[in-house]
């Protein structure tokens, strides 16, 4: 394990994904099974994040590796999270789209997670997050002054979601079994007495890419400073062909 290596977060806007699409050769890219998942999704907004997506991994993939696009297919694990396939030098990689936003990161050797959601948190969400967290998590978020309370809900959603997709268990264990701290003098920390060593094996960013949205990236031995961020929407047509 290179713990030396950063993790690598791609951004695409979901407004420049016909445009990134079109770059990199659209829908050809995609297996049977990707274009008929797309077929079924029933919006124009649902299909541009679901190819967004699923192009976006290819692109960071193998930016990383130096592979073809059209190369990469990939597996799922036993609660669904995708992995490449074949197996590329212990290559780990996470995605996450939300309105207006798709992300992916990359780890070699090291496991990751990654959520984006938007901010501030609806009052929907607030309310549903604040009965399904720890006791200390409730608390806290009970106690914000109500400006800050969707924000802090909104960080906190996609700090829970990305440990878990992490884990590659998703939502199969329930949100108030573990817990998110901040460290002392800066960063969080989770505390998970299902996993003993969990505080000092993950390092979580939490990322705003922009006033709507806010991510959250789990990373197995990460390190403060150690995560690459690209927005794609600062690249150029040129520099995406020619990557492909």
């Amino acid at each position: 394990m290179n713990r030396s290596d950063p993790a690598f977060l791609w951004l695409l806007p979901e407004h420049a994904v016909d445009g990134f699409a079109a770059a990199l050769g659209g829908t050809r890219l995609l297996t049977a099974v990707e274009r008929a998942a797309l077929d079924r999704r029933l919006t124009p907004g649902g299909r541009r994040r679901y190819l967004g997506a699923r192009l976006l991994c290819r692109y960071a993939l193998t930016a990383r590796t130096g592979r073809p696009l059209d190369s990469w297919r990939f597996t799922r694990g036993v609660h669904g999270r995708p992995e490449p396939e074949p197996a590329d030098g212990n290559l780990r990689f996470n995605l996450s789209h939300t309105d207006g936003l798709i992300a992916c990161v990359v780890t070699r050797g090291r496991g990751c997670g990654l959520d984006v959601g938007p901010t501030p948190a609806s009052a929907e969400l607030t309310a549903h997050l604040g009965r399904q967290l720890g006791p200390d998590e409730r608390a806290e978020l009970a106690e914000a002054a109500p400006g800050a309370r969707a924000a802090l809900a909104g960080e906190l959603w996609v700090l829970k979601e990305a440990y878990l997709k992490a884990l590659g268990t998703g939502l199969a264990r329930g949100l108030g079994s573990f817990t998110f701290v901040r460290r002392p003098g800066g960063g969080i920390a989770v505390r998970d007495p299902q996993r003993p060593g969990a505080e000092s094996r993950w390092w979580f960013d939490l990322v705003y890419p922009g006033p709507r949205h806010v991510l959250a990236v789990a990373t197995e031995h990460g390190r403060p400073g150690a995560l690459r961020r690209t927005d794609l929407s600062d690249l150029s047509l040129t520099a995406l062909v020619s990557t492909a």
